[in-house]
């Protein structure tokens, strides 16, 4: 069985998910979503685009594309962590390059629970998934409040 690690819809990620039943290998799958992440500048590792909350350092930068109607929200992430960085792959799958409604009306959360991330996390884990997540909606509602 070939499963790619460059993604493109989080429909894809969830197929190889459940073809892989034994967590060792969804980790080791996760470790190579993170190796697929763009690389972030060191200007982007910057105390700004750190995100508090999280046992690991990361990072979440974001570029605002205005060109079309309602502002699309395109990030890059980065971590210390190679579990971290395969988790921020997936949270930007279904996340980056939606316009700030869009992000905020997705439940990204709900979407780990379905793998079974819950139950696969330790709790710190779990609370930086969530900071990561919520950080991004705050960028989109900044977003939002930056357009009125």
């Amino acid at each position: 069985m070939s499963i790619r690690a460059t993604m493109t819809t989080i429909d894809e990620i969830r197929d190889n998910f459940e073809l892989l039943e034994e967590w060792d290998d969804r980790y080791r799958y996760v470790i190579e979503l993170g190796r697929t992440l763009a690389p972030m500048s060191d200007a982007e590792h910057s105390a700004q685009n750190k995100v508090q909350g999280c046992a690991s350092q990361v990072w979440l930068s974001r570029a605002i594309d205005r060109n079309g109607g309602e502002p699309v929200l395109n990030f890059k992430g980065d971590s210390d962590a190679h579990i971290v960085r395969g988790l921020i792959a997936i949270l930007l799958t279904i996340q980056s390059g939606k316009t700030a409604r869009e992000i905020l009306a997705a439940d990204p959360i709900s979407i780990f629970d379905e793998f079974g991330f819950r139950e696969h996390l330790t709790p710190q884990r779990s609370n930086g998934l969530r900071a990561m997540a919520e950080r991004i909606k705050n960028d989109a509602r900044e977003t939002l409040a930056s357009a009125s």
